[in-house]
């Protein structure tokens, strides 16, 4: 790690994106899919850039619930990007390494070729 990013990464942590991580990979209640299910059935898994993807052969309302989270993890990504003057793909590559980190065991994620993989 360069010494950039150790900067960058102890900025992003104390402007809140432990927080923002944390809120944003909640299952979502009242959505007819939550995301835990979504996730246990491997319909959706972690990409490496912050968001989720859907898995081949995933349902329709799968894509929904995608869309909807990552619109709210783009927000969240965005404001602590903003607070810490860091570029937000930075934040999204940050908030992707610890979503993947954190993955449950059986869960997909995708590599770094791009494929979905069971962690």
């Amino acid at each position: 790690m360069t010494g950039l990013q150790r900067v960058i990464s102890r900025r992003l942590v104390l402007g809140g994106i432990v927080g923002a991580v944390a809120w944003v990979a909640l299952p979502r209640l009242g959505y007819a899919l939550d995301l835990a299910t979504a996730k246990a059935n491997g319909w959706v898994g972690e990409r490496r850039d912050g968001y989720l993807g859907v898995v081949d052969g995933a349902p329709a309302e799968a894509r929904s619930l995608v869309d909807t989270i990552n619109a709210e993890r783009r927000q969240a990504y965005n404001g602590v990007a903003s607070s810490n003057s860091v570029p937000l793909n930075q934040v999204e590559a940050l908030a992707g390494q610890k979503l993947i980190d954190r993955a449950a065991p059986g869960t997909y994620i995708m590599d770094a070729a791009g494929r979905w993989i069971r962690k």
